[in-house]
């Protein structure tokens, strides 16, 4: 990844300016986690990341951010127990696994279920593999072997496992949020767009930005081409009314030049996309805004 010198980035204020839109323009509606929530439709950022790599600024992650990385490595690797995130370095996810949340689906305790985004994205169910089918290996071999195509895609979502409604039972705690992602390689660079179906933009979004900007440059080191630009499309974009006080906050202050952030040598080291740790990506040039403590989150 070739990154402009530091001083030489534009300060990007995409995030800062969705997080206005929404909080200003954003339609008011009841929520299934009880505060109401500020929504907006169809929002995208892009991201060229020659101009730094897309961690915000307006509050700092400094001790956070390569947490978020090991969540996407734990779903890759077909995680659907709090045991095994835990392994990935996640321990956020209990609000999800509660005894309440399993025994309603008929799932163990502790279980996400096989429709949560370790089932779908490593253990799809197949016909012709009864094991499931692992999308992210192949996607890595289909960008090798066929890097024109328009077809690099994958998806979170199994439909069959994610039904509601009268007498339909659903197969996860929590229906998957983000992750289908699409990848192009035009002019020898690759492009990857992350759409997501809903996203807490004061939460929840700043991580997803960090988890597919960073697959962005996995897949750079296992395929060979530069990674370029990083899109992200929210479809429900909300921001919480219990967290407007925190947003009107990182709306009081100026966007800053994005950082850089690389694989290490231990993440160069890597030959499978089931190899990536959270560890293995560093972080320079990060100068962002101080932390904001306390923003509520909704289970």
């Amino acid at each position: 990844m070739r990154y402009l010198p530091y001083a030489e980035r534009t300060p990007d204020g995409q995030y800062r300016e969705l997080l206005r839109r929404v909080l200003d323009e954003g339609v008011r509606v009841p929520t299934r986690q009880g505060p109401a929530a500020l929504t907006l439709m169809q929002q995208t950022m892009r991201f060229d990341l020659a101009n730094g790599f897309p961690l915000i600024t307006e509050r700092s992650l400094a001790s956070f951010w390569r947490k978020p990385i090991g969540e996407l490595c734990a779903f890759i690797n077909g995680a659907t127990t709090l045991k095994e995130l835990a392994e990935f370095g996640c321990d956020w996810w209990d609000a999800w696994a509660t005894d309440a949340k399993t025994s309603k689906r008929g799932l163990a305790p502790g279980e996400l279920g096989p429709g949560s985004y370790g089932g779908a994205f490593q253990a799809f169910p197949s016909l012709e593999q009864p094991e499931g089918f692992d999308q992210f290996r192949h996607l890595v071999e289909q960008i090798r072997e066929l890097p024109g195509d328009r077809t690099h895609f994958v998806s979170p979502w199994i439909p069959q496992y994610l039904v509601r409604g009268t007498g339909k039972t659903p197969k996860a705690t929590i229906a998957p949020c983000h992750g289908w992602v699409h990848v192009r390689v035009l002019d020898g660079r690759l492009h990857l767009h992350m759409f997501q179906r809903s996203g807490d933009l004061p939460i929840g979004v700043p991580s997803n930005m960090v988890q597919y900007a960073a697959l962005l440059l996995m897949l750079e080191h296992l395929t060979g081409y530069e990674a370029s630009t990083y899109y992200h499309t929210i479809s429900d974009a909300h921001i919480y009314e219990d967290q407007a006080d925190s947003v009107r906050l990182m709306l009081d202050r100026e966007p800053r030049a994005l950082p850089t952030v690389r694989l290490n040598d231990a993440g160069l080291a890597v030959t499978d996309v089931h190899g990536f740790r959270g560890e293995h990506f560093d972080a320079a040039d990060y100068d962002p805004h101080p932390g904001i403590p306390r923003i509520p989150v909704a289970p």
